[in-house]
């Protein structure tokens, strides 16, 4: 006997289901985070009924308790314990109700022009460009209170930051975030107890719910049953948010289409798990995820990198590659000043014992930078199906990445010294430590692979490519998958290579062209 459950119009959480019972929607819409909640606002904008899946829990500010250790583990997905293949970078995603908005720093950059033009031009994305994309921005904007940030939101570190790349002719700029209110607490990375990141939870998803969207918490999307080429129905397993497993409860979602939107780690692998592989070669492949370098610096006075936003001012000198006669010369990233709290922090200091001791002993005085990597387009990852059915990020660390990787090690120390540090400590298993600008040769002695350096990864994009060639990608320029007449995937999975720099209002962006492409077919159907 098939269970229908009455609507309710608040978030739904595990002890909400039935078990056996049977929904039926136009549009389900699996993940919460900028791709998913952004596509459910804007689908309801144009009246479709919606269902959104998350498989993870809703963490609402009254759930919130600004403990590192307790938020980690409730908002990001695998306790922000998994790590790449070769164990050299951790993987940082959300698995909560809004997904990694809830806990990102709130950077919030259009898609810069060079990577538009090469996506059109190289990839031949089409619809993507800025006459599509700018009227999303400017409302997402508006909607997100996306704005520069301001002199009160400048901490020590990023006040000398902004002085030293002014002394350096490093040209920077003040970073668009998404806040409203901000009370400076600097517990972004654990969820905002005071509501004033302007995350998806309290943005688009409310949004969407006042229009009619349901938005179904710890439901975890299972096998997709097709007849032919179209997706009919999803099932979902209904989870223990306490043991993070599934409960034993099941339930059916009866839709005219599907979106996928569980972001740039899992989009890909999800497909997989339904055996698309063969069918899609591409999928997995062509794996970006701005890997970062950091470098940590001590200094005299009192720093406490961990109160107020975490960047106020970065640095875009070096964010394209610059070549002379052929040959990578330097660039390639994104200077940003680092934000850790004391536990993560003392994670990131490398060694153990008395030298370990002294740099903690400090931690008020500690400060530094992180780097965040434009992906090569030719030295790209994989995200794999291992036998076991687990995923497997596979990336390659290549020749010309890790020139990238040690040219911004070499900027972060230069801009660390110009900055007033005493001393600088790279972010990897040897310790490497200078005392001075004129040690800079220590660097040609870094482990720039095999887990030599302490890296980050939470900007994951790619693994299902956008492009026209069912050979060489995943979807095609309408979101839609390749083969499929109602599969669409709306996340950071289809960027064709890195977007560059946070891709959140990217993602958000793309999202709106999608949501038309899925209006688009549903007047087919019903057609």
């Amino acid at each position: 006997m098939t269970i229908i459950q009455s609507k309710l119009e608040r978030i739904y959480e595990s002890d909400d289901y039935l078990d056996g019972a049977s929904y039926t929607t136009q549009a389900c819409i699996i993940g919460s985070g900028c791709g998913g909640a952004t596509l459910a606002k804007r689908l309801t904008d144009f009246g479709v009924d919606v269902i959104v899946l998350e498989q993870g829990s809703y963490v609402p500010a009254a759930k919130m308790d600004q403990r590192e250790i307790n938020m980690v583990g409730k908002l990001y997905a695998d306790r922000a314990f998994a790590t790449a293949s070769d164990s050299s970078t951790t993987l940082l995603h959300g698995n909560n109700v809004g997904g990694a908005s809830v806990h990102y720093w709130a950077d919030s950059y259009r898609t810069p022009q060079d990577k538009i033009d090469s996506w059109q031009q190289e990839y031949g994305i089409k619809g993507h460009g800025s006459a599509e994309l700018n009227p999303a921005f400017e409302k997402i904007e508006k909607s997100l209170n996306i704005h520069e940030a301001t002199d009160p939101y400048f901490n020590v570190i990023n006040q000398k930051i902004r002085s030293a790349s002014k002394a350096l002719s490093w040209h920077g700029h003040r970073v668009p975030q998404a806040r409203k209110h901000c009370t400076t607490s600097g517990h972004c990375m654990h969820g905002c107890l005071y509501d004033a990141k302007q995350s998806q939870m309290i943005t688009h998803i409310p949004t969407a719910i006042k229009q009619g969207a349901q938005v179904f918490a710890n439901a975890r999307a299972g096998k997709l049953v097709h007849q032919g080429s179209r997706v009919k129905q999803v099932r979902v397993d209904i989870m223990d948010p306490a043991l993070n497993k599934p409960s034993g409860k099941t339930i059916t979602i009866n839709a005219d289409v599907v979106a996928v939107a569980s972001g740039g780690y899992s989009s890909s692998y999800y497909l997989m798990q339904q055996g698309f592989k063969k069918q899609l070669p591409a999928l997995g492949k062509y794996f970006s995820m701005n890997p970062s370098t950091m470098v940590h610096s001590l200094f005299d006075e009192d720093i406490i990198q961990w109160r107020n936003i975490p960047a106020a001012w970065g640095i875009d000198e070096y964010r394209q590659r610059r070549y002379q006669q052929g040959q990578y010369k330097e660039g390639g990233y994104l200077l940003m000043p680092n934000q850790l709290h004391p536990p993560t922090l003392a994670g990131m200091i490398p060694g153990f014992g008395e030298k370990h001791q002294d740099w903690m002993m400090n931690a008020p005085k500690i400060g530094g930078t992180i780097s965040w990597i434009d992906d090569i387009e030719d030295e790209l990852g994989e995200i794999r199906l291992k036998s076991n059915g687990a995923r497997e990020v596979h990336y390659p660390y290549g020749e010309k990445t890790q020139k990238v990787l040690k040219d911004s090690l070499e900027k972060q120390v230069v801009l660390n010294f110009e900055m007033g540090a005493k001393k600088v400590l790279i972010a990897g298993v040897q310790g490497i430590e200078l005392n001075s600008i004129n040690e800079m040769k220590k660097l040609d002695d870094v482990m720039l692979t095999s887990a030599g350096l302490f890296l980050a990864s939470p900007h994951p994009g790619g693994g299902c490519r956008m492009g026209e060639d069912p050979k060489i990608s995943v979807v095609n320029s309408e979101h839609k998958v390749h083969g499929w007449d109602n599969l669409f995937v709306a996340d950071s999975s289809v960027f064709p290579s890195s977007s560059s720099l946070d891709p959140s209002l990217s993602i958000m962006g793309f999202s709106y062209i999608a949501a038309d492409r899925i209006v688009d077919t549903l007047d087919g159907l019903i057609a």
